[in-house]
């Protein structure tokens, strides 16, 4: 298929199934069959999903894109090829970076559940207008993409998190702040505004935060 049609939720999938790397293969940037800069799109969302990758503990080379044309199919072998060899040495997915079945499990729920908002993020604030692969390169390694991602993204899945652990059981300040890897502060934060929206609740008699 045409990588137009990338989506978070294609990679996510993959790798809740077991995949230890995943390897996507596009056009020639500027070399679009069909017009619509689809290779672009897929250069985008393979950006976001390793600094999301990142974020939650996974090793970001365990995603990978190409671009090449239907008539390079040594440069198709070279690159799965080499692909498949990072894969290896970095070992089976969590596991190679020290991260439990479970909480590989969490993590990745929690990014998912995240997607429908990051496509609206990606299109409106991250997406660059000017098709270039040097543009491309400048933007998503630059200090205001870092900003960007900090200011729009990783809030959202903080609190994406606590309200997965919240499904469970109740829990205090403290204890999430300990499970996620948070300041007590932070977790406040996120308490707070989520209890402006009627998201969660205070319950004074265990001291802890409960789903409203």
């Amino acid at each position: 298929m045409c990588t137009g049609r990338l989506d978070l939720s294609h990679v996510l999938r993959a790798f809740s199934k077991g995949a230890d790397g995943v390897f996507i293969g596009g056009c020639h940037l500027n070399e679009c069959n069909y017009i619509t800069h689809g290779n672009f799109h897929a250069l985008s969302m393979v950006n976001i999903c390793r600094k999301m990758m990142q974020h939650i503990g996974l090793n970001p080379e365990r995603l990978r894109i190409e671009f090449m044309s239907g008539s390079e199919a040594n440069l198709f072998v070279e690159g799965v090829n080499d692909f498949v060899k990072t894969v290896k040495k970095l070992g089976p997915l969590g596991k190679g970076e020290g991260i439990d079945k479970k909480g590989l499990k969490f993590k990745l729920e929690a990014v998912t559940s995240l997607v429908p908002y990051i496509r609206l993020v990606e299109r409106e604030r991250l997406r660059i207008p000017v098709k270039s692969k040097e543009e491309y390169q400048k933007f998503f390694t630059s200090d205001e993409f870092n900003r960007l991602f900090t200011t729009l993204i990783v809030d959202k899945l903080a609190m994406s998190q606590i309200l997965s652990l919240l499904r469970d059981k109740p829990l205090s300040t403290g204890k999430i702040a300990e499970m996620l890897g948070l300041t007590p502060s932070e977790v406040s934060r996120h308490m707070n505004a989520s209890s402006r929206h009627g998201l969660v609740r205070y319950d004074v008699g265990q001291k802890c935060y409960a789903l409203a």
